[in-house]
């Protein structure tokens, strides 16, 4: 048996978290959790109002994103979670043996762009500035890798699957 291995999809809104994560957990044939569903009810209504998340807010966020980590590699499982993970001390809660980040970066343009054409989610352009505020990128101690993210899906796919040296499903 294998190693489970477990990737976390991070960056900003409109990064193409759920995209990504949604394309590489096919790709691998993995188990897929989107981030955002393990949101307290008053984190999604506080975001739908425009206010940014606390620190506070986001640590009941973060265990649950954490105990479906540990869920899947308890079982020996793989999986890919996103999560925006935009500080270290976010990233340091998530992190354990098997956990690896994939950063997806894009201009502050770009990712205004998308937000203001997404529709149905909680999370608007209002807080984007927020988050860019907020966001600290890895740094080399971290089990990170960085992927320019304004390219085509299969190309930050593929990027990703070399550069953490995954092996697709047959």
């Amino acid at each position: 048996m294998s190693t489970p291995v477990v990737v976390v999809v991070m960056g900003v809104a409109g990064a193409g978290k759920s995209t990504v994560a949604t394309a590489l957990a096919q790709q691998l044939g993995w188990e897929f959790q989107e981030g955002d569903d393990l949101h307290p009810s008053a984190n999604i209504a506080k975001m739908a109002a425009g206010e940014p998340l606390t620190d506070d807010d986001r640590r009941p966020w973060l265990d649950q994103v954490r105990a479906r980590i540990d869920q899947w590699l308890a079982a020996g499982t793989s999986g890919v979670v996103t999560c925006s993970a935009l500080k270290r001390a976010y990233r340091d809660r998530l992190a354990t043996d098997g956990v690896v980040f994939a950063v997806l970066h894009l201009d502050r343009a770009t990712l205004a762009e998308r937000l203001d054409r997404r529709s149905g989610h909680f999370m608007g352009a209002a807080l984007l500035d927020s988050q860019l505020a907020t966001y600290e990128p890895p740094t080399d101690d971290e089990p990170a890798v960085s992927i320019d993210a304004d390219q085509d899906l299969d190309a930050i796919v593929d990027q990703l699957i070399s550069r953490l040296h995954l092996t697709p499903a047959r």
